[in-house]
């Protein structure tokens, strides 16, 4: 049975208020294709946004940037801006449970994976509370110059205010990607997450609410793409956009931005390798093949999703690999056990079968899966698919699928794998399984991605730069980096001398 969730409104200046055109989107359970609550006569709706709530928003963030009477976020010390997130922290740890829940019936993830989120959310808030008190003593740094009747030094001051548009795959996780770090900047910001799954970015706002995060620093706007997204991206008093989505949408938002020449920070799609060598332990080397492709139901847009694996093991590696995908437990995300769940919306679901669809037509085998479980009447779910016999002019090897299927070729030298890993438009991520570390350590430098994962697929820490090259966008979040990009550095110099500089001679010398 499908839990009712809090109905809220949007979340602007510290306070729930209706929409201006009063309307709502429906949330549908991906599991059971019903509005959430409907079983219960309970309907869930969230608000939807339009230009006119944006440009309230933005007032709001922008008078809590730079509030009067020396209350404004942008001037406060690191360590009070960090003992805020550390209330949000410490709020979102004691609602692990409910938030979990939430999530999985929104976007349909397990249970289980909705929890591991939720502490990574936790964990990235402690992080940048870290980050923050210390950027106290980072935020004046002295320059060493040439000429010592000058003195010089750099501020690293937050960027103002921000729209911060993130995806349904890891609703609140990616939002605090982006939320924590702007914050620990000193930047107030407005939040767009994805209208496919709202509910726990909702619940940040009340949550923001309870430790009383001061009045618009941080907003949170639900609804259309079109609608809400796209004035946020094109707004004149937004500072910068930081995105995480698709490449076609990030195209947009930058073209968008370009007119006023404003930074973005993109992280878009990808379609990941996963490069196995003959020397590997067969065991391991299958779990972090699954694992890397078929994590949160394959929605991930660091995926490995292409699977190169040598020649002489591709048989008994690939038998292994269907034994076990025939395993795997495909049910409600909130059933115990549950390791694969539906996709997030019939829209995806029709689209990760389309694309099944055509790699058969271009002659591709499907090895295992490539449609509903039997067993499930309801329900976005795809089965945990193998396409092998695939070619490099494929669709299914080209373009991102984002959803539970794993395309696969073989190689028989190492600079065929190299070659096969770096042949896509995208650079997120890629991974090495070998126990030949001097091998990886070469395909470490060979790879053409930001992220490179050696005998594992999908590891993140708060603590590491996240992001990619070539279509796959350019930033980085996370780390270090991720305050980074929320910060303006400015150049000051002054003339320390006491004597005239010495250009101009005064007439009355001449």
């Amino acid at each position: 049975m499908a839990i009712p969730t809090p109905s809220r409104q949007l979340f602007i200046d510290g306070e729930w208020r209706e929409p201006v055109n009063k309307n709502r989107l429906p949330i549908i359970n991906p599991a059971t294709e019903e509005i959430i609550g409907a079983s219960l006569n309970f309907s869930c709706a969230i608000p939807a946004a339009t230009a006119e709530d944006v440009n309230i928003a933005v007032e709001a963030a922008r008078k809590a940037l730079l509030r009067n009477g020396g209350k404004d976020w942008a001037s406060a010390t690191g360590a009070h801006r960090a003992k805020y997130l550390r209330a949000i922290a410490a709020k979102i740890t004691e609602k692990k449970s409910e938030l979990a829940k939430l999530e999985a019936i929104d976007c349909g993830k397990p249970f289980d994976e909705a929890a591991w989120d939720i502490d990574d959310v936790a964990g990235c808030f402690e992080y940048y509370a870290d980050i923050a008190e210390a950027f106290d003593s980072k935020k004046k740094l002295p320059v060493s110059v040439p000429m010592e009747t000058f003195k010089c030094h750099v501020l690293k001051e937050p960027i103002g205010v921000v729209g911060l548009i993130t995806p349904w795959n890891y609703p609140l996780l990616m939002a605090t990607w982006k939320v924590a770090p702007a914050l620990a900047a000193g930047c107030t910001a407005i939040l767009k997450p994805s209208e496919l799954a709202s509910i726990t970015c909702l619940e940040l706002g009340e949550v923001c609410r309870e430790v009383g995060l001061p009045p618009g620093v941080l907003n949170i706007l639900t609804g259309l793409g079109p609608e809400a997204g796209a004035p946020l991206a094109s707004h004149p008093h937004v500072d910068k956009i930081a995105f995480t989505g698709s490449t076609a949408t990030g195209s947009k938002i930058m073209t968008a931005a370009a007119q006023l020449v404003k930074p973005v920070t993109l992280e878009l799609g990808g379609k990941s390798p996963i490069v196995v060598f003959e020397d590997v332990d067969l065991d391991k080397a299958a779990e972090w093949t699954l694992f890397g492709c078929f994590w949160t139901n394959g929605q991930i847009c660091s995926a490995t999703s292409r699977l190169i694996v040598h020649e002489s093991i591709a048989v008994p590696f690939l038998d292994k690999l269907v034994k076990w995908c025939e395993n795997i437990q495909i049910s409600d995300p909130l059933e115990d056990g549950c390791r694969l769940g539906p996709v997030v919306s019939n829209g995806q679901y029709e689209k990760v079968l389309k694309f099944i669809a055509t790699a058969k037509e271009e002659g591709a085998t499907i090895l295992t899966g490539g449609a509903r479980p039997q067993h499930l009447k309801k329900g976005y779910f795809v089965e945990p698919t193998i396409i092998t016999d695939v070619n490099t002019s494929m669709q299914i090897w080209r373009e991102e699928v984002f959803g539970p299927v794993l395309c696969v070729k073989t190689f028989s030298t190492e600079e065929e794998a190299i070659e096969l890993a770096n042949d896509t438009q995208y650079g997120l991520g890629s991974a090495v399984l070998s126990q030949d570390s001097e091998r990886c350590e070469r395909l470490t430098g060979a790879f053409q991605s930001g992220l490179v994962w050696v005998n594992c697929s999908q590891p993140c820490f708060a603590q590491a730069p996240w992001g990619g090259r070539k279509r796959s966008g350019f930033g980085r979040e996370l780390g270090e980096w991720g305050l980074e990009i929320y910060l303006n550095i400015k150049q000051v110099t002054e003339y320390v001398s006491s004597d005239a500089w010495g250009w101009y001679q005064s007439p009355s010398k001449l």
